[in-house]
C-alpha cells in the first residue's frame, strides 16, 4: 500500500498533545510511521513536502521533521504534468500546496492521501471526481483499516 502523508500530518506528532483529538491523531501517525519503517507499506512523498519542511520557523522542527522525511521509499518531484493537475486542482478550490500535494499523489499512484486539515478533507471528498485520490485523516483511515 502507497501512502503520501502531508506537512501537516507529519507535524501532528510535534504538535501540542493536550487536546484529545492531536494526541489521538497523533498516535495515528506514529503507528503509521511505524508501518512504514516496518515496510509494512510504502511511503511516497514529494519536494513540495521538502520545500513546505523547509519553510518551518523552528530549526528543531524543520530539523525532525526532515529526519523523517529521509525514511521516505520515493520523492516525486515536479514537473509539467504534475504542474497541470494542479493548476485543475486550485481552479476547483485547493490552495496551492494542497494542490501540489494532491497532483503529486496521484501522480504516484498512491492508495491514500493523509492530511489532518478538515477543510482539505472535506473540499477533496466535494470534489472527488477531480482528485482521484483518496484523502483521509490518519486516525480514520487507521481505525477504518484495522
Amino acid at each position: 500500500m502507497k501512502i503520501y502523508l502531508d506537512v501537516c500530518c507529519l507535524n501532528r506528532p510535534f504538535d501540542d498533545q493536550t487536546q484529545d483529538r492531536i494526541h489521538l491523531e497523533s498516535e495515528a501517525v506514529i503507528a503509521i510511521l511505524k508501518n512504514l519503517e516496518a515496510e509494512n507499506w510504502i511511503w511516497i512523498s514529494s519536494s513540495v513536502v521538502l520545500f513546505e519542511v523547509n519553510q518551518a520557523p523552528s530549526l528543531d522542527r524543520r530539523r525532525r521533521l526532515l529526519k523523517l522525511c529521509e525514511q521516505a521509499n520515493s520523492i516525486i518531484t515536479l514537473d509539467e504534468e504534475i504542474f497541470a493537475a494542479a493548476a485543475t486542482l486550485k481552479s476547483v478550490g485547493f490552495r496551492s500546496y494542497d494542490a501540489l500535494h494532491l497532483a503529486c499523489a496521484r501522480k504516484a499512484g498512491v492508495d491514500v492521501f493523509l492530511s489532518t486539515d478538515d477543510k482539505l478533507i472535506k473540499k477533496a471528498a466535494r470534489k472527488k471526481a477531480t482528485v482521484s485520490v483518496r484523502v483521509s485523516n490518519p486516525l480514520t483511515w487507521l481505525q477504518e483499516i484495522v
